[in-house]
């Protein structure tokens, strides 16, 4: 009906190679098909995403370019030239975002990145690999009073190439997720511009990102809603899914569906009718109206029932408050966001799926992308 629905995040594909001289790898005439790797193999492999991942995060770290490997267990990352000037560019990116955080008022002064392999298969001398990662950043208290640390949870998949000396070399490794990038991951360019149907639509109004804003308080208490029930369901479910609903992941997205949970979560009625009449919203365990899972038509309904107003500075938004992003600028919404935590120096932090984020602050978003149009709602 409305070709705006369901708009996925674009998403980086970096390709890097390196090779690990310890590791045993698979004669290019070893199988004939696809077999799962070996659990020494899974793990050499776990050990390259966790080398390059967490490279990356640490260029984000206060006072620290990279975690040197140590260990009899370290990957030694040895790149090819060009690929290597590939990933150089994306730390230096990566530092150049700690800057930009740093004139926000951010700025890191830990890590953690954890890699967990899910599926690895090999054949002809290939491998491709499915990884998780478990990012923790603590955050450095220079308001003294952000949240102790940020969490993400992203989705990996790696291409190798057995070489001779029993080496794997990486081809390619690319995100899995969709939706915004990991604060540690590099920004992908714009992808397509989607047409516009000609049709007109409650759009709302996109919100300034100047920081400081001109505070605009939220009464938490006495009124319909439990903003307090929705950033608890939120944060409770952030990486942990509510088994209860269906996940979108894999169908454009599921953030929109997460914030929709959470509304519910604290008083938001459904108004039942046509799925695709996005005056309506609701979810009813085997179907759901396109309002509740579709960035568009959230705000659409929103903003045609009077459920929420927008607010003129995306600094002004506080807890059970939603961000929305359009991030090539084309008119069509792409990612939702419900704040969870607002500091006493009115930051917003916010906790979302697609990439499953806990508390990522509003200025480390828009460090990322400065070029999107942001839209908040008073919920």
């Amino acid at each position: 009906m409305i070709p705006k629905r369901f708009r996925p995040a674009a998403i980086a594909a970096l390709t890097v190679a390196l090779v690990s001289g310890s590791m045993l790898a698979y004669s290019a005439t070893a199988e004939p098909g696809p077999r799962e790797a070996d659990r020494a193999t899974a793990d050499a492999f776990a050990r390259i995403a966790d080398d390059v991942l967490s490279q990356r995060t640490q260029a984000l770290v206060e006072d620290r370019a990279g975690r040197p490997a140590s260990g009899p267990g370290a990957t030694k990352t040895r790149m090819s030239a060009q690929l290597k000037k590939n990933e150089d560019a994306t730390l230096q990116s990566l530092r150049s975002r700690k800057t930009r955080l740093a004139e926000l008022g951010e700025a890191y002064t830990g890590a953690d990145t954890r890699v967990v392999v899910d599926k690895a298969t090999v054949a002809g001398g290939k491998a491709v690999v499915q990884v998780t990662e478990q990012t923790t950043l603590t955050y450095k208290k220079l308001r003294g009073d952000e949240p102790e640390t940020t969490d993400i949870g992203t989705h990996y998949e790696l291409t190798l190439t057995s070489k001779r000396g029993g080496a794997w070399e990486l081809t390619s490794i690319k995100s899995r997720n969709n939706g915004l990038v990991a604060v540690n991951e590099p920004v992908a360019a714009a992808e397509n511009v989607t047409k516009d149907d000609g049709n007109q639509y409650p759009d709302g109004t996109p919100a300034s990102t100047k920081y400081p804003a001109t505070p605009k308080p939220k009464a938490k208490t006495g009124g319909a809603y439990d903003y307090a029930a929705m950033a608890k369901y939120a944060e409770k479910y952030w990486s942990r899914y509510n088994p209860a609903y269906r996940k979108f992941n894999g169908a454009g997205g599921d953030c929109t569906n997460f914030i929709s949970q959470a509304l519910k979560a604290g008083g938001w009625k459904s108004v039942p009718g046509s799925s695709t009449d996005y005056r309506n919203w609701w979810y009813d365990g085997t179907r759901q109206s396109d309002s509740w899972i579709g960035a568009n038509e959230w705000a659409w309904f929103t903003l045609s029932n009077q459920r929420a107003a927008n607010l003129a500075n995306v600094y002004q938004a506080d807890i059970g408050d939603i961000v929305q992003m359009d991030f090539n600028r084309d008119g069509s919404k792409d990612h939702s966001m419900m704040v969870t935590y607002r500091s006493g120096n009115g930051m917003p932090y916010l906790t979302y799926h697609s990439t499953n984020t806990y508390r990522k602050s509003l200025a480390s978003i828009i460090a990322s992308y400065p070029n999107a149009v942001y839209f908040a709602y008073r919920t």
